[in-house]
């Protein structure tokens, strides 16, 4: 199974992501323009120091002189130790500097400078070089004077200007992963906002959505109550279906049964009498079953809407006793009602609850002999505790964990009918009601005691 995605993850990725393109793209224009810009600077100033030499060229008796400026070579400055070069030709004849420095992109235009990079005494060197006409001759002779720089100074200031860039480019990262995230968080609250109306709901609340959304999560919205919709039909129907089966079921047996039994008067012969006493048994036996399978329906459908009605248990319990008090009279099977003198209150599903005890009660009366005794009992301490014990059979050697599993019944049972249903139904409406099926021998020796337990608030 794949682990669910975060849209709040991938939205602050994608984000983060952008900025980090963003913060790259930063400081790799900002380098490439501040290297730009120095180069430039560089140029700027040898090209200037090349004219002022270039401004003091003179001729004297036909030969051209050079009085070398001091400012023309000092405005290079010295950062950075870096070391300056010069040269000046005379129709290619070297005049003063250094002879051997390269000079490969000669100027073609009077006073327009030309630039060149070289590789010099073991360094990268920076060139510029100016041509001027000196008028010693009838023609005039060509001078080119050049001035070059090592570029050490420009590599350090490109780098600070590299550091500095890539120091804000972090910056602009940081500060934009962190409003990336701000706005993840911004985005996806109308989300949360719509989720927690939504989870604060009742589980029975199937209430159209009506939380203000952006207009993306209108469609989600708008899908959202039609499903309630659907669901909400579905379940009256489900109910109707329930409440409907329970009539047609129970009341055709009931028929039968009332036929069963004003035939069995009317009958003589004792084979006779005793086939219509099987029937009415075997009516008693498929009417209790198909009750507790619909009492399990109910159960099951109201545990998803559990209503939470205020209650007295006392009144709740008595009045099952006083329902089932005819069934166990054909035994003689007397109810021992030890319940306090006052309510008992507590909040549920009365409809549940009553279920519960009802078919508690009824296993109780269909496993215990004639003439025996059936105690009800309510203590209240920190929980509630409704038990009902009898003087029957007992759970006999059977896993009293595995009673309340649909269909289970007790090996010391097998030969009287039933579905298996009863105690699954008390241990589900315990359970809804946040409580639990206590199963245990008779503390009187023979029989069962079943407690449904209940918390006290």
């Amino acid at each position: 199974m794949t682990r669910p995605t975060s849209i709040r993850k991938r939205l602050f990725y994608q984000l983060a992501i952008v900025a980090a393109v963003l913060s790259l793209a930063f400081v790799m224009v900002v380098r490439g323009v501040a290297s730009r810009a120095a180069e430039g600077t560089q140029d700027d100033i040898l090209a200037a120091s090349a004219t002022a030499i270039a401004d003091s060229l003179s001729s004297e008796q036909g030969e051209v002189t050079l009085e070398l400026p001091y400012s023309a070579l000092s405005m290079l400055g010295t950062i950075n130790e870096d070391r300056v070069f010069y040269r000046v030709t005379v129709e290619g004849e070297t005049l003063t500097g250094y002879p051997d420095l390269p000079v490969s992109n000669l100027p073609t235009r009077i006073d327009t400078p030309a630039f060149s990079t070289e590789f010099y005494r073991g360094d990268e060197v920076r060139l510029s070089s100016i041509l001027r006409r000196v008028s010693n001759t009838a023609t005039g002779s060509r001078v080119v004077v050049t001035v070059a720089q090592t570029r050490s100074g420009l590599a350090a200031i490109t780098q600070r200007i590299t550091i500095t860039a890539t120091g804000v480019g972090l910056l602009f990262f940081l500060l934009a992963t962190t409003l990336s995230l701000l706005a993840a968080n911004s985005a996806l609250r109308p989300l949360r906002r719509m989720t927690g109306a939504v989870t604060r709901r009742g589980p029975s609340d199937l209430r159209p959505v009506t939380a203000e959304t952006p207009a993306e999560l209108a469609p989600l919205v708008d899908a959202l109550n039609s499903f309630m919709a659907r669901l909400r039909s579905s379940l009256s129907r489900t109910e109707d279906l329930i409440t409907e089966a329970a009539h047609r079921v129970r009341t055709p047996l009931a028929t039968v049964r009332t036929q069963a039994e004003v035939t069995h008067r009317k009958l003589n012969k004792p084979e006779h009498k005793q086939a219509i006493r099987d029937m009415i048994r075997a009516i008693d036996e498929s009417s209790r079953s198909a009750g507790q399978i619909l009492d399990h329906a109910m159960v099951t459908f109201r545990a998803d809407s559990l209503a939470l009605d205020p209650l007295d248990l006392v009144a709740l319990t008595t009045e099952t006793c006083d329902r089932l008090a005819p069934t166990a009279d054909l035994k003689d099977i007397a109810f021992v009602r030890r319940l306090p003198a006052g309510p008992v209150t507590f909040k549920g599903d009365g409809i549940m609850l009553q279920a519960a005890l009802h078919n508690i009660l009824d296993n109780a009366i269909k496993y215990s002999p004639e003439d025996s005794d059936i105690t009800i009992r309510i203590d209240v301490s920190s929980d509630i505790k409704l038990s009902i014990e009898d003087q029957g059979w007992g759970f006999g050697d059977a896993d009293l964990t595995s009673l309340t599993n649909r269909y289970s019944r007790g090996s010391n049972v097998g030969d009287v009918v039933g579905s298996g249903l009863g105690l699954t139904i008390a241990d589900e409406v315990a359970r809804a009601h946040g409580g639990t099926l206590e199963l245990s021998h008779s503390m009187e020796g023979q029989g069962a005691c079943v407690s449904l337990i209940l918390p006290y608030v």
